[in-house]
């Protein structure tokens, strides 16, 4: 979806820290992230759907809150959205109706359970591939409201297709928890096309996009 998250090429939002290699600003925030990778999301979620979750973030929110402060507000609307809690529980941070204790994980329980999970989206085609390697390729000028991994400064470029991966899970379904899959191309772009100009011609930019964002 076209949002305030979707920053790539945007100017004026000042420069990336560099240095720092604790991702972790405050001691919850290493708790967040040890909640998500212990497996609190509802059944059913996938990562497209989550990741269109802090896409519907209001810009002031997104643009103002700490990145594990939106993975907290996700996980929140995900319960509420799936019928796991209601704004009374998430608020006072008392379930209702408590289940049974969960188990106690230890960190070598949670990265041996992430180390197992099915991380393979791949899926077999349901027709040929319209391009192939060394074809010149368009993105789409415009995409649709929901999730999507097209970027907006990548949209209506032209470049040139340089892998093709075979079919792929589509993120913009799979985020309505639909699984279709489609042909996946790793398409190289040069900087001038995509940023004017003025760029360096030596540089490139290369993107994995789906079939139906190329025409």
């Amino acid at each position: 979806m076209d949002g305030i998250h979707d920053l790539g090429g945007k100017e004026g939002f000042g420069p990336i820290p560099i240095g720092d290699d604790t991702p972790f600003a405050q001691a919850w925030e290493e708790r967040m992230w040890a909640l998500s990778r212990a497996g609190i999301l509802p059944p059913g979620t996938t990562i497209d759907w989550f990741r269109h979750g802090v896409e519907l973030l209001g810009p002031r929110d997104y643009l103002t809150w700490a990145y594990f402060n939106k993975w907290c507000t996700n996980h929140f609307m995900l319960q509420i959205d799936a019928g796991v809690s209601d704004m009374d529980e998430i608020l006072t941070g008392r379930a209702k109706e408590p289940g049974p204790p969960a188990p106690v994980l230890s960190l070598d329980d949670v990265l041996e359970a992430n180390r197992k999970a099915n991380t393979d989206f791949s899926t077999r085609p349901a027709a040929a591939p319209r391009f192939a390697v060394g074809d010149s390729v368009t993105t789409r000028a415009r995409m649709h409201s929901g999730h999507t991994r097209l970027p907006a400064y990548a949209r209506a470029a032209t470049g040139t297709v340089i892998a093709h991966h075979g079919a792929h899970l589509l993120a913009d379904e799979g985020a309505r928890g639909r699984h279709v899959g489609e042909h996946l191309y790793t398409v190289s772009f040069t900087a001038p096309e995509l940023w004017g100009e003025g760029a360096d011609p030596r540089d490139t930019v290369t993107l994995d996009l789906w079939e139906n964002y190329l025409v």
